[in-house]
């Protein structure tokens, strides 16, 4: 089991998630975050303090959203690791 960003967080990019993240597993690029499944200890800190619910442990993901498990696994690999609060993307966030 893990723990994904979906899309909901793309082009908002709140950072809140990486504020309780106790293990540093989140990567971003310019639109939005990735989790690190291998960093990542599950503790799901991050999923109540997503503003925009963007985030979901594996066994609560809709089945239409199950490929972002992939897709956290393949970008965060690759991205910067992203430790500390940023400014959203949204306006007026």
């Amino acid at each position: 089991m893990t723990v994904a960003v979906t899309d909901k967080c793309r082009d908002c990019r709140y950072t809140e998630c990486v504020t309780v993240c106790p293990v540093s597993c989140f990567h971003g690029d310019d639109t939005m975050l990735y989790i690190d499944p291998v960093a990542c200890i599950q503790c799901q800190a991050c999923v109540p303090v997503c503003p925009v619910q963007a985030i979901y442990d594996e066994a609560d993901l809709p089945a239409e959203l199950a490929f972002w498990v992939e897709v956290n696994a393949e970008r965060a690999a690759n991205l910067p690791l992203v430790e500390e609060k940023q400014t959203p993307l949204k306006a007026g966030a």
